[in-house]
C-alpha cells in the first residue's frame, strides 16, 4: 500500500469520531462479544474522561486524538493530549523538564499519547487488523510532525506494548524500561493454591495480613454489573477524595466520571468495599480486561490494619482466579506488593525531543537508566515470595 494514500487528522473531541469506527481500532477483539483487552482505550472510557471534564480546558490534558484513514476508512487511532504539565502520567520526565528548562528551553507544552491518570500497560498506538505496520507508521509519523510543526519540546508514548515499543525505536524513537509489580496465574485453583506456591514464611505472613484485616469487624463484597448502586459510587468518592488529596493535593477525576462509568462501564468494573453496620469505610476500584484485572484506585475513611493490603490485593487475585484472568495489574510503584505476590515487571514508553543536544543526551540516561532497571528487577525477583523453583518456573 502507498504510504501517501493515508490522510492523518487530529481531532479535538471524541463526539467527532463515532464510537464504531475508534472501537474498530481500539478493541477489535470485542467483535466475538467478548470484554476488551484494554478498557482504557475504549471509546466509552476515555469519553467518560471528556465528557466528565477530567482532561479537558484547565485540567492541563487537552484532548489532539490522533486518527488515521486510508481511502475514508479509519486504520488508526491515539489518544493524544497536549499537556502542561507532567502530572498523572506516572513515567515521570520531571528532571527532564528541570534540565531543559535550566538550559533556557521551554519543556511545556508538550504532546503525550497516553490513557489520562492510568499508569496501565497496553496498545496506544490503536490499528485495525491487518493494518498494522502502515497504521502504525501513519501514526507516529503524524505525531512526530505535529510535534515539530508546532514547535513542541517533546512527544510520549506511554505504557505502549513492548511490540509497539520495538516498533516505536524501530522507527526512531527513544526507548525507556521502566517497572511495575503483577500478579500472575500460574493455573492456581483457588488463594490457597496460590498460598501454596510460596515459601512458608511468606505464606504464614499473607494469611496473618488477611486475618488482621478481616477483623475491622464489618463484612468485604465485590460488586459488578447491576450490583452496583449510585450509593456505592457516592462513598467510593469519598473514598477517592481522600487519597487524592493526599497524593496530588486533589484529585485527578471529577464525581461526573464515577457516574459516566456506572451509566457505561458498569460490567467493566470490579468495586470492592468494606462495610461495618451498615456503612461503606474502605474501597478499591478496578477495571475488567479480557484477561487482567486493572486495579486503580483505593480510599477509606477509616485506618484498620492490612485493610489495604485485602482490598487492593488479596481480593484482587482471589477475583481474578474465580474470573479466570491470567494478570492482576495493581498501578505504579510499590515494591510492599512483592511480599504479597507481586512480581517485578518491565514497562515500556517511547519518547522523541525536538532538540538534537538534549535528545542525545536523553539517550544517554535511558540507556543507563534500561540497565539499572533489568537488574533491580532480577534481584527483587530473587527477593519474591515463591519458593525458588516456582520463580524459576514463572521466568
Amino acid at each position: 500500500m502507498d504510504q501517501a494514500q493515508i490522510e492523518v487528522r487530529v481531532m479535538q473531541s471524541l463526539e467527532d469520531i463515532p464510537a464504531t469506527e475508534w472501537d474498530s481500532c481500539a478493541c477489535p477483539e470485542t467483535q466475538d462479544g467478548g470484554r476488551p483487552l484494554d478498557p482504557f482505550t475504549t471509546y466509552r472510557f476515555l469519553r467518560a474522561l471528556e465528557e466528565s471534564g477530567s482532561v479537558g480546558r484547565g485540567t492541563g490534558w487537552q484532548p489532539q486524538y490522533l486518527t488515521a484513514y486510508l481511502d475514508g476508512m479509519m486504520i488508526g487511532a491515539a489518544p493524544m493530549y497536549i499537556k502542561s504539565h507532567s502530572q498523572g502520567e506516572y513515567i515521570f520526565d520531571h528532571s527532564w523538564a528541570h534540565a531543559y528548562e535550566r538550559a533556557g528551553g521551554h519543556y511545556y507544552p508538550k504532546l503525550q499519547v497516553a490513557v489520562p491518570f492510568t499508569p496501565a500497560s497496553g496498545r496506544r498506538l490503536l490499528v485495525r487488523p491487518g493494518y498494522e505496520e502502515i497504521g502504525q507508521s501513519a501514526l507516529v509519523q503524524g505525531a512526530v510532525q505535529l510535534a515539530a510543526n508546532n514547535n513542541v519540546s517533546s512527544l510520549h508514548i506511554t505504557f505502549c506494548t513492548g511490540a509497539e515499543a520495538e516498533a516505536g525505536r524501530q522507527m526512531g524513537l527513544m526507548h525507556r524500561v521502566t517497572q511495575q509489580f503483577h500478579w500472575l496465574n500460574d493455573g492456581y485453583v483457588d488463594f490457597n493454591g496460590f498460598l501454596a506456591a510460596l515459601s512458608s514464611r511468606k505464606r504464614k505472613t499473607i494469611r496473618k495480613e488477611r486475618a488482621q484485616a478481616q477483623a475491622f469487624g464489618g463484612h468485604i463484597h465485590a460488586l459488578t454489573g447491576n450490583d452496583l448502586q449510585p450509593e456505592h459510587w457516592d462513598a467510593f468518592w469519598r473514598f477517592y477524595q481522600d487519597t487524592g488529596s493526599r497524593k496530588w493535593g486533589s484529585p485527578y477525576l471529577t464525581r461526573s466520571f464515577f457516574d459516566l462509568v456506572h451509566d457505561t462501564m458498569a460490567d467493566d468494573v470490579v468495586l470492592v468495599l468494606a462495610e461495618r453496620d451498615g456503612h461503606a469505610i474502605a474501597g478499591a476500584l478496578n477495571f475488567i480486561g479480557r484477561e487482567t484485572l486493572f486495579g486503580r484506585y483505593w480510599g477509606c475513611t477509616e485506618h484498620h490494619p492490612c485493610l489495604h493490603f485485602e482490598l487492593c490485593y488479596y481480593q484482587a487475585i482471589d477475583w481474578a482466579i474465580t474470573h479466570g484472568l491470567i494478570r492482576v495489574e495493581a498501578g505504579a510503584q510499590g515494591e510492599h506488593k512483592l511480599a504479597r505476590g507481586y512480581l517485578p515487571t518491565r514497562t515500556h514508553s517511547l519518547h522523541w525531543v525536538s532538540d538534537p543536544g538534549f535528545a542525545n543526551a536523553v539517550a544517554r540516561y535511558l540507556e543507563a537508566e534500561g540497565a539499572a532497571v533489568d537488574e533491580e528487577i532480577e534481584i527483587l525477583t530473587d527477593y519474591g515470595p515463591f519458593r525458588k523453583t516456582q520463580v524459576e518456573e514463572q521466568q
